[in-house]
């Protein structure tokens, strides 16, 4: 999977659940929220004050890794 800051979160947790300790460790709890799951990283981020491309690149890797 390769995510982009337009990647929705539902779509990133359905490819791989193992991914959300990286969006709980930023303050993101709400994974289980319909809402959340609806949001681009890019929104998320906003809404959360972190920085969305540190979140993408760290996700790639994740990904690049399996």
């Amino acid at each position: 999977m390769q995510v982009t800051k337009e990647t929705i979160i539902g779509d990133i947790l359905d490819a791989d659940f193992e991914v959300a300790p990286f969006f709980l460790e930023i303050g993101m709890h709400c994974l289980g929220c319909p809402a959340s799951r609806g949001e681009s990283i890019e929104d998320a981020c906003a809404v959360h004050g972190t920085d969305p491309d540190a979140l993408v690149e760290k996700l790639n890797a994740y990904f690049a890794s399996k």
